[in-house]
């Protein structure tokens, strides 16, 4: 049956605080737990996108296989399958496990463990009733353990808003953040290298997907990008982390601005202005990043480091804000069970495939960025930079619903416009870091320093000027892939 859940994580004093302020009106019930994953020596199970485990409970085993989406943020629901088993071996008699385990069976094998002290309240909220569960203990995968500590929110019955509205009330309490990985993600992550920048990945898109259920899927994706990339900064003030953050709330916030047709929910506004605020908030740091990198002498590299270490540490305080924790809460609910996706005035639009939907979409930005790149390099940088926003709008979702696109004409004519599109934001955004680096030095009272002219040469501009004509003379040239 599916399994619907919403995920936070808290650290360990977070947990201690939580138990000594109980938020509901009664005891938890308190579990020792063990649980056993298994998979094959080359992760067949996890590269589906599955999960094998036997948990023991006391003197109780259950084994469950859980199939799902890996793509999704905020709200899951998976496919699960349970049974009772006599010990820590599977056991493979359901013929609907042994399907979905075909070609695994023989080579499963134990990975990894997770042992957790587990505190749990049944809560009644209204019509719903959801099950609250604390879970305090430790990932062990070979020589390596990792600390565990997160509360789960599952819906046994009613409205899903009350997932919601307990996660509100236990971040009252304590800080929480929007939890994005398995307990079995986590005992695989201790088997490979340390993560670093997350990438977007392809959304599997299908078909028969309403425009709806395909925004809903990609906004998820996006999500749960940004907290894999957030929880990397946690550890590590690496570069590419943060720009791999920065891009997922530009996704997120360019999807909205594509779908914005579908919507007529005011938190719509609200989602949107708090993700461009958040997206503010990392951008300097990202600036200065940049500069780093194109910086010629030790005077000015010096001063920029120090800049960048302010810059980060205001990153940080932004995350860790009760309004960043706020709006990761609103848009994991709005995009998984919000009034839009029921709402009778726009059904039409909603219920309209994704692929029709995607395709105006592709028309509406493509005459965009085909128009306002006439005469490039006269025009201002300001309706440049507004090209470069309306060209990022046209690739994203080119990236977003491509998987529609399926075709084998339809493949090859998207590899080629993606490509066309990639060239064409590599220009305009070279063009944009030589405007930002002068602003941004201006800022920082670093414009006499040293080597400051060489972020922001006139001779750069005109070379990059030239080279980003030609590139949007390609892109117009290019085959659009969804005509």
């Amino acid at each position: 049956m599916p399994e619907r859940e919403l995920k936070f994580e808290l650290s360990p004093t977070g947990a201690a605080s939580l138990l000594e302020r109980n938020p509901f009106d009664f005891s938890p019930m308190i579990l020792q737990q063990k649980s056993i994953y298994f998979d094959t020596p080359k992760w067949d199970l996890f590269n589906r996108g599955m999960s094998f485990r036997i948990r023991q409970s006391g003197n109780e085993r259950i084994q469950t296989l859980k199939a799902g989406n890996g793509s999704a943020a905020g709200l899951l629901a998976r496919g699960e399958w349970e049974q009772p088993v006599p010990g820590d071996a599977p056991v493979l008699d359901n013929p609907q496990v042994h399907t979905l385990l075909a070609g695994c069976s023989q080579d499963l094998a134990p990975l990894f463990e997770v042992h957790v002290k587990r505190h749990r309240w049944t809560v009644t909220e209204g019509d719903a009733t959801v099950e609250v569960v604390l879970d305090i203990g430790k990932v062990v995968a070979a020589d390596r353990e990792a600390p565990l500590c997160e509360f789960e929110f599952e819906s046994k019955a009613g409205p899903l808003g009350a997932l919601f509205q307990l996660a509100r009330r236990v971040d009252r309490i304590t800080p929480g953040h929007l939890g994005v990985l398995s307990k079995a993600e986590r005992g695989y992550r201790l088997l490979g290298p340390a993560p670093g920048a997350i990438k977007a990945s392809t959304i599997p898109l299908t078909h028969d997907m309403t425009a709806a259920l395909a925004f809903a899927q990609i906004a998820a994706a996006c999500l749960r990008q940004f907290r894999l990339n957030e929880i990397a900064l946690g550890w590590s003030r690496d570069a590419a982390v943060l720009h791999q953050a920065r891009v997922s709330l530009r996704r997120l916030r360019a999807l909205l601005s594509i779908g914005k047709s579908l919507f007529e929910d005011s938190r719509f506004d609200h989602i949107r202005d708090e993700l461009r605020w958040l997206a503010r908030e990392t951008g300097d740091a990202r600036d200065i990043d940049v500069m780093i990198e194109r910086a010629r002498g030790e005077e000015l590299s010096d001063r920029l480091q120090g800049a960048r270490n302010d810059a980060y540490a205001e990153v940080e305080a932004a995350l860790s804000s009760s309004r960043a924790r706020a709006l990761m809460i609103d848009a994991a609910e709005w995009i998984s069970g919000s009034d839009w996706q029921r709402d009778q005035s726009g059904k039409a639009t909603l219920e309209a495939p994704a692929k029709e939907f995607s395709s105006a979409v592709f028309d509406k930005f493509w005459k965009k960025v085909a128009k306002k790149g006439r005469n490039l390099t006269d025009v201002d940088d300001e309706t440049r930079h507004k090209l470069r926003i309306a060209a990022k709008k046209l690739r994203y979702a080119a990236e977003f619903f491509g998987p529609l696109y399926d075709s084998k004409k339809e493949a090859k004519r998207h590899r080629r416009f993606i490509a066309a599109m990639e060239h064409l934001q590599d220009q305009l955004g070279g063009l944009n870091d030589l405007v930002t680096a002068s602003t941004t030095l201006s800022a920082l009272k670093l414009s006499d320093v040293a080597g400051a002219e060489g972020l922001s040469r006139a001779a750069d501009k005109k070379k990059l000027l030239h080279e980003a004509a030609e590139a949007h003379e390609h892109f117009v040239d290019a085959k659009r892939f969804w005509r």
